[in-house]
């Protein structure tokens, strides 16, 4: 189009401290960038808008470290690897963190090892807010005001947590939830 700034222009406004040119440059490579991070996450456009969205942030705040103007998407799509990379690491360390936890769950006397697995596949499929819930009032014998106040939760969300991830728990054992 005809008077179309190019990246390396809007890069040069941006630097100067147009907000406008660089909103431009992320309508200009959105796309990309988003497509790029949903392609490599193997995840939905939720979290590539994230990651996305991390990065156009950081390169608001990088923007000076931009060697070549011209080469503004690829350096976008950089930064948006590079925080892909990082929520790809924060998984694998929940992850790491909640099988350690697991580990440490205290089964009572009596129940055989493949019940102990079905319990710690079935805190796994919690939702991460309920398994809070569940892991501080039921394993470590916290109250629920106590849970509340910790994870910033309405007390009635926390009973309800606790209550919906006993069951779920119980039902994984092949026990009742009759109390």
């Amino acid at each position: 189009m005809p008077g179309e700034l190019t990246d390396a222009e809007l890069v040069r406004r941006a630097r100067a401290g147009s907000d406008a040119a660089f909103s431009r440059l992320v309508e200009r490579h959105q796309a990309a960038v988003r497509g790029f991070v949903r392609r490599f996450l193997g995840s939905g456009w939720a979290e590539a808008d994230d990651v996305a969205q991390d990065a156009f942030v950081a390169a608001w705040s990088a923007l000076r470290t931009l060697k070549d103007p011209s080469g503004v998407r690829s350096w976008f799509c950089g930064i948006a690897w590079r925080k892909a990379q990082d929520r790809i690491r924060g998984s694998r360390r929940g992850a790491a963190r909640d099988a350690g936890w697991l580990e440490t769950i205290e089964v009572p006397a009596g129940i055989a090892p493949e019940e102990k697995l079905a319990l710690q596949a079935a805190m796994a499929e919690l939702p991460t807010d309920v398994r809070a819930c569940v892991a501080l009032c039921l394993a470590d014998g916290w109250s629920h005001g106590e849970a509340a106040e910790a994870l910033g939760l309405p007390l009635g969300t926390v009973k309800s947590h606790v209550a919906r991830g006993r069951a779920r728990l119980l039902k994984a054992l092949g026990g009742s939830d009759d109390a």
